[in-house]
């Protein structure tokens, strides 16, 4: 990778392609009147596009500076664009400034572009606490944990006309992240017409993100957004106005659903409206396991226990770390005990009592001499070496998983660390979703719940927050008691499937117990909620595998300054 590589992904910038920066400004610019900003300009990709627009609307060339601006924080990017520009015949007013600096004049008729995109982890400093300031100007207040873009989309807006159009290349995030949430409602109800471009394969080739194109025009209101989904930056020249999708998300936050049809969504939204689907939330309480700040410490094996002569009074038996042993619809006491021989970490040392024995006196020294009191979650608790417990939970949880989140009874009563989630279940719902909740699990509607309100990590990886694994759609108490019958003589069958990976088998049992002879679900509706699933979980895997090994990437798109 050259510096000039180097150096432009360390600020969020990377080239867009040409038929993307043409599509963007084919729609946006529409008369020769029209004035045009890009913000960040960089090295003038949509400059150019614009420009040329223009000239081909009848602007003459020397008019151009007045209609064409920029704004770029890096004056050789800025030089070199204007150069660029001036090749083509063309020019523009560039000023050299952060963008975030720049007070907002509500003169543009568009503006288009391709945002920094830098995550939240090292958008740090002044260059954070402008934009946030930016955003909150326009009555927007982000979280500390929004990237770069977010405040970028805000303050660009408040550039435009009331009636103009903001064009711009988003991380795709946009439709799923917690922290876009107030992005989504701004869009909403700063433009009457919002429409997202969506692709199916990866248009920028050299980083992991995957982009959507926003369009988004006219003063306030919109309702609802428009979709359309491309295969690749060449399907845009195909789009016509009869290609878009119009999509209601009702109250559903997240635009993760518009990655769906329409029909599907609505069959989903449908069945979790009604009072025979609610949320994990009307179960019981979502909520993380022991933050020990340093697992490899504070778990321990048996031979270790042996070796340091600790006491059972010292120890708390737990569910190991990691979740790949919890594959079952419940993990047994006979269970964890095979685990424990065979040297899994199935105790957390925890003394009760002080004065403290010889063997945990000896062994906390033993952590001091490695630095492990000096970890953040150490420091902060007196004494360090006392993990704070959390409530044992009547259900396990994995947050983080390749098909699914697991559901899974505690039948050996253990404590939980922080690999996986506890639920503890409501008192006048413990015993019947102890024993079949995690059976009732296994069904689409929940399967697809989960590919919505939960988010895609590296690898294709799905994790779920606890506030998301809340919302995640569950049968109710009242149909869990209608089909438990049918379902407990169903857990042999079940346990058989999933231990021989047949994930498919086991969902298709259960939804003919619980959706279709209960809920009288047609085999069409059937269909599309298990094709809407497949196609999320489908995109997920595809995305996670093609972003496998890639070197020098950064953790998103790295949104171009336009650069050509």
């Amino acid at each position: 990778m050259s510096d000039v590589e180097t150096f432009r992904k360390a600020r969020g910038a990377f080239f867009t392609p040409p038929e993307i920066t043409r599509f963007i400004v084919d729609w946006a610019v529409r008369t020769r009147s029209d004035c045009v900003l890009e913000p960040s300009c960089g090295e003038a990709a949509f400059l150019l596009a614009a420009g040329r627009q223009l000239a081909a609307l009848g602007l003459a060339p020397a008019d151009l500076p007045t209609r064409l601006h920029g704004i770029e924080i890096h004056r050789i990017s800025a030089d070199r664009g204007l150069a660029c520009l001036r090749r083509q015949a063309l020019d523009a007013t560039v000023r050299v400034d952060d963008f975030f600096d720049c007070p907002p004049e509500p003169i543009f008729d568009a503006v288009v572009g391709n945002p920094p995109y830098i995550r939240y982890q090292h958008f740090t400093g002044e260059a954070r606490l402008k934009s946030l300031e930016a955003a909150l100007a326009a009555g927007v207040r982000l979280t500390g944990l929004a990237s770069s873009w977010a405040a970028f989309v805000i303050h660009a807006s408040q550039f435009l006309k009331p009636d103009g159009r903001l064009g711009l290349v988003l991380p795709a995030e946009l439709l799923t992240v917690n922290y876009a949430a107030q992005v989504r409602r701004f869009l909403l109800n700063r433009f009457s017409r919002v429409r997202l471009v969506m692709f199916d394969n990866r248009v920028f080739p050299d980083v992991s993100e995957e982009v959507v194109l926003l369009l988004a025009e006219g003063n306030g209101g919109a309702s609802s957004f428009e979709v359309f989904q491309a295969r690749d930056a060449n399907h845009l020249a195909q789009l016509d106005p009869c290609s878009w999708t119009g999509f209601d998300l009702g109250t559903v936050d997240k635009w993760t659903p518009a990655l769906l049809s329409q029909s599907s969504f609505d069959i989903y939204r449908r069945l979790c409206d009604r009072d025979v689907f609610s949320s994990m939330l009307d179960w019981g309480s979502t909520y993380l396991g022991a933050v020990t700040g340093n697992n490899k410490y504070f778990t321990v094996n048996k031979a270790e226990i042996a070796q340091y002569g600790l006491a059972a009074g010292e120890l708390v038996p737990i569910s190991p770390p990691g979740s790949r042993h919890l594959s079952d619809l419940s993990f047994s006491p006979t269970r964890w005990r095979s685990l424990r021989e065979a040297g899994g970490r199935c105790y957390l040392f925890y003394p009760k009592k002080e004065p403290l024995s010889t063997a945990a006196a000896h062994y906390i020294d033993m952590g001091e001499q490695k630095k492990v009191h000096h970890a953040y979650k150490c420091r902060v608790r007196n004494p360090w070496w006392r993990v704070p417990l959390v409530n044992k939970p009547d259900l396990l949880f994995t947050y983080m998983n390749h098909d699914r989140p697991r559901l899974i009874t505690n039948e050996a009563k253990v404590q939980i660390i922080n690999s996986i989630y506890g639920i503890l279940l409501r008192p006048d719902r413990r015993a019947l979703g102890r024993a079949l909740l995690p059976l009732a699990a296994l069904n689409s509607v929940t399967l697809l719940g989960a590919e919505m309100v939960g988010r895609a990590y590296g690898g294709g990886l799905l994790k779920l927050e606890p506030k998301e694994a809340d919302q995640l759609p569950m049968p109710t108490p009242a149909t869990v008691a209608a089909v438990g019958p049918t379902l407990a003589a169903l857990r042999p069958q079940l346990i058989t499937a999933l231990r021989r990976n047949q994930l498919e088998q086991a969902v298709e049992l259960v939804d003919d117990v619980m959706l279709s002879q209960y809920l009288h679900i047609t085999a069409h509706d059937l269909t599309a909620l298990r094709d809407a699933r497949d196609l999320l979980f489908r995109r997920r895997v595809s995305r996670g595998r093609a972003l496998k090994g890639e070197e020098g990437a950064l953790d998103g798109k790295g949104g171009s300054h336009g650069e050509n």
